[in-house]
């Protein structure tokens, strides 16, 4: 068979092996990795670079105090500008003009805005974007000076806006105090309706009487020295009553317990009336008035003398006599009675006893106090519960001590007692004429130089070096002005309502008053018939 020309002849393909293909595509791809790794390097690098730069940059930004305190710092110039707007604001205020006031106030609200924007994107202030706003500021603190709003004359109106807010808070503290005092002294209209009905019905019920004279069977238990013996000088029937209801209702041996009550000539028939018609759990009850005793006279007892004296009586009421220098609270009417003065003459009111607890009519008795009888008062004649916890309550509080017979016989730091709840030894008070040297401090107090007023001084000068301490628990002191600790009066024998928010008045503290109305019988019927609830 013939050929064919070499014209006409296919042309033979070649064929290469599947490795050979695998081997150049490979070494394509790994020079095309290399050409591009080699490509990006550098600019990976710079922007790595730049992005750490720019990181720390913002970073030097947030800090806001450096940012502050910077002079050339544009957020410290508004901070700057905004405090002495809201000063301007304020004196605006005060001069009324409050149009000023309100445009000042509103651009403080601008600069907060642009403060609190460039805090929230975390970059400092620029003086383009703040150029507005720092202008504007600065054209209203300028004219706040054309208001003459300077410095001096805001140091000036602040001077004398101060100086009159002080005037006016001792002149509205003056009247509160001279307030507070009239209300402290006046007497309920339910306490004068009950005097006056219990006056009505002894003089018309003929059983008090013959009660009364059921009464002196027990005589012998006023003078027995074994029984509980218990005084209460008032002229406060419900008070009284209070007083002897609540020690009655805690006391293990009431039987045991006996209660003398002094008053006086308008405040005896009711007072007799209302204890005549009223049972206290067997308690024995003595109603006496001062006015029957004859060795209380002005030649006997200095300070009745003085009580007598219209210039005593005339710096009691008004204080005219000092310029007004004596502290209100010392111008009652009840340093005038008598009924005030009295303990200092315990043993001539009761000659019989040998010991006694002195009661106020203002306190509430909430423990059996027979313990009080047995208490050793080591050779002392006064029982007191001290004060001194509180620096005020020592003797220079109450004595002048620049007077050289107080330097010369007491120490100004000496510890205070109160009066209310005290244990007295008659006994050692009639060997140490305690009453006689209370005689002799109050004659040499005529032109009040020892001390200004009240029964408290003398009796710290009194009793000084004769008093034994007791436990705080028997006497827990102020509920009549001031927030007493609640576990002092869960442990307090009795509570005193000393201050002038007395429990039966409206000005009481409406904390404390359960604490002495769970001792009243509202549903009595006297006290419904007066109103009292």
């Amino acid at each position: 068979m013939r050929r064919r020309p070499m014209d006409f002849r296919r042309p033979v393909r070649r064929r290469f092996s599947k490795a050979f293909w695998l081997t150049l595509f490979g070494l394509a791809i790994l020079l095309f990795i290399v050409i591009f790794s080699q490509d990006k390097q550098p600019g990976s690098k710079a922007a790595l670079a730049q992005g750490s730069f720019r990181r720390n940059s913002i970073t030097e930004g947030l800090n806001i105090t450096e940012e502050m305190l910077s002079p050339v710092s544009i957020s410290r110039q508004l901070g700057d500008q905004i405090s002495l707007a809201k000063a301007f604001v304020v004196i605006a205020k005060e001069s009324n003009n409050l149009q000023f006031a309100w445009e000042l106030s509103a651009q403080i609200r601008q600069s907060q805005i642009l403060l609190s924007d460039a805090a929230t994107r975390r970059t400092p202030l620029t003086a383009r974007e703040s150029e507005t706003v720092i202008r504007d500021m600065a054209l209203l603190l300028f004219q706040a000076q054309q208001f003459h709003y300077d410095s001096a004359t805001m140091i000036m109106r602040l001077k004398a806006k101060i100086q009159s807010l002080e005037e006016q808070a001792n002149s509205v503290n003056e009247k509160s105090l001279k307030y507070g005092q009239i209300a402290a002294e006046e007497v309920p209209k339910s306490l004068y309706c009950l005097g006056v009905r219990l006056t009505v019905e002894w003089f018309k019920n003929s059983n008090f009487q013959r009660k009364l004279t059921d009464r002196r069977r027990i005589a012998e238990k006023l003078k027995d020295s074994h029984l509980y013996h218990f005084c209460v000088f008032s002229d406060n029937i419900l008070a009284t009553s209070v007083v002897v209801n609540s020690t009655a209702t805690n006391s293990i041996h009431p039987d045991m317990v006996v209660f003398h009550l002094v008053t006086d000539e308008v405040n005896y028939a009711p007072m007799k009336a209302w204890f005549s018609m009223n049972n206290f759990r067997g308690v024995t009850v003595e109603v006496q008035k001062f006015e029957d005793y004859s060795w209380l006279n002005a030649s006997y007892v200095p300070v009745l003398k003085q009580l007598q004296d219209s210039d005593t009586k005339n710096y009691y009421f008004s204080g005219n006599t000092d310029d007004g220098r004596t502290p209100i609270k010392y111008r009652n009417p009840k340093y005038l009675s008598m009924l005030n003065h009295l303990r200092f003459y315990i043993p001539e009111v009761f000659p019989t006893l040998e010991k006694v607890v002195f009661l106020d009519d203002d306190v509430v008795v909430q423990k059996d106090l027979s313990e009080l009888f047995s208490i050793d008062l080591k050779g002392n004649v006064n029982g007191a519960v001290e004060t001194c916890m509180e620096t005020f309550h020592r003797y220079h509080k109450y004595l002048n001590c620049s007077h050289p017979l107080i330097r010369a016989h007491f120490d100004p730091d000496a510890c205070g007692w109160a009066f209310g709840m005290n244990v007295f030894d008659l006994v050692e008070w009639r060997k140490r004429n305690v009453t006689g040297i209370y005689h002799y401090w109050q004659e040499r107090n005529v032109d009040r130089t020892l001390w200004k007023l009240g029964t408290l001084p003398p009796g710290l000068l009194t009793f000084y070096g004769i008093t034994e301490p007791l436990d705080p628990k028997w006497h827990v002191l102020g509920l009549g002005y001031k927030i007493v600790d609640t576990e002092l009066i869960e442990k307090g024998a009795v509570l005193h309502f000393n201050g002038n928010s007395k429990p039966w008045l409206k000005i009481g503290m409406e904390k404390y008053k359960p604490l002495w109305d769970k001792y009243v019988d509202y549903s009595h019927p006297m006290l419904e018939q007066c109103n009292f609830h």
